[in-house]
């Protein structure tokens, strides 16, 4: 047995807790998940079907912990597990599978297929068959603290150009404040009037917030690649930072991927509960609100929808704030068809996004959303997370969408803000 296999077997195995083991005993390989993927609806190819791409992971457990898998192992009647299981399975694992968890809607035994894809992940990572650039990413965000290689030296400049375009401060580093926001690369990167929407309409509430210089990053890479050791470092850094500034609530940015993995993953990956609460902006802003602090003026006459990015809908439950945030600025809002918790992936999420080598076959079921925009006919499409922006930036190119104009939540209410002094 070769050093990679040997090393993507063992840590298999440690993935094989008795919630897999219950999944994959109760799977009956029905075929129902292929018709939720987007990326088996738009190729039609039936490796995609999203139970197949945890077959490494199942063939050990039946090998190894199921009673008539060890008799027909003992017997030779089963074939032993090669590179080849790993090596194969790459391409479907990280290229075909954004992680979007709505196959495990579906499952009518209700296996969460998308729990098993990470834990065949870390098999795959751990035999050194992941793309090369999600293994990139995770060095960068590693040595650097941001996959995208973006500094703190990156975020002070932002922040300059934002005070200035806004006219407000935006606060760093500020012991005890009330929330600590962190910020996904891609925001910073492409969407940086995100910080001086944040600015604008915290002043308006009255909120005391802070951007931390030491650490701001809120992808985890180590969740997208599969190493749940590079997951816990970073998860673990922002815990130190929360715990120097003596923060009590840390807000997670428009990013679905970076929420789920804080609020939900993180106690696991460090083996402890966080000594912070979490919310997803989306809900820290609905909040406001409901207790009358958050107020605008004056609507937005575009036809707008909203794309529902999967893991802070689907995964995270973050479905009705942001629509009751739209009501009060978009009354030409028209959902898309599937929308919610049953809305289509935009392609890149999982780690896809940063896998170059996925991109003919991201922009390809891309055609899933595409159905949907030409069913609804929006001229404004809205969503809440900087990669489903980015990918949704991309594929509306590809497809010569020129006509649908891209926004994000946050930025829509603030341009619409009623500030503390007119209120």
């Amino acid at each position: 047995m070769s050093e990679a296999l040997e090393l993507g077997i063992n840590a298999l195995r440690g993935q094989m807790d008795t919630r897999a083991m219950s999944y994959f005993s109760s799977c009956v390989r029905c075929g129902i998940c292929a018709e939720a993927c987007l990326f088996y609806t738009e190729t039609g190819d039936a490796r995609y079907t999203p139970i197949y791409k945890t077959e490494p992971l199942r063939k050990l457990w039946k090998r190894e912990y199921t009673f008539w898998g060890k008799l027909a192992s003992k017997m030779g009647l089963l074939k032993p597990m090669t590179e080849s299981d790993l090596s194969d399975w790459e391409e479907l694992v990280y290229d075909g599978c954004s992680m979007c968890s709505r196959c495990s809607m579906v499952c009518p035994v209700g296996v969460d297929i998308a729990y098993l894809i990470r834990k065949a992940k870390e098999g795959l990572s751990a035999a050194g068959f992941s793309p090369a650039d999600l293994v990139a990413a995770g060095e960068r965000a590693d040595r650097i603290g941001s996959p995208m290689g973006v500094t703190s030296h990156t975020l002070n400049a932002t922040i300059r150009v934002q005070e200035k375009e806004t006219g407000l401060p935006v606060p760093l580093d500020v012991q005890g404040a009330e929330y600590l926001v962190l910020l996904s690369s891609g925001e910073i990167a492409g969407f940086p009037e995100f910080i001086g929407s944040l600015a604008k309409i915290f002043k308006a509430t009255g909120i005391s917030w802070t951007l931390s210089s030491e650490y701001f990053e809120a992808t985890n890479t180590g969740v997208q690649l599969g190493n749940s050791k590079l997951a816990a470092k970073l998860v673990e850094r922002i815990v130190t930072v929360a715990e120097k500034l003596d923060i009590k609530t840390v807000v997670s940015p428009e990013c679905g991927h970076a929420y789920t993995t804080i609020r939900w993953d993180a106690p696991n990956f460090i083996g402890r509960p966080l000594p912070f609460n979490v919310v997803h902006v989306m809900e820290l802003l609905d909040q406001l609100r409901q207790q009358g602090r958050l107020k605008t003026k004056g609507y937005t006459e575009e036809r707008l929808s909203y794309h529902d990015p999967c893991n802070a809908g689907r995964r995270g439950g973050v479905l009705d704030q942001p629509r009751n945030l739209l009501k009060m600025v978009a009354p030409n809002f028209v959902e898309l068809p599937e929308s919610g918790d049953m809305n289509w992936c935009c392609g890149g999420g999982g780690g896809v996004s940063s896998n170059e080598r996925a991109n003919p076959l991201r922009l390809k079921v891309f055609d899933a959303k595409k159905r949907q925009l030409d069913a609804a006919k929006p001229e404004g499409l809205v969503t809440a997370c900087s990669n489903c922006r980015h990918m949704l930036e991309d594929g509306l190119e590809h497809n010569h969408m020129y006509d649908v104009e891209l926004l994000g939540v946050t930025e829509l209410i603030a341009e619409h803000l009623v500030d503390g002094d007119e209120a």
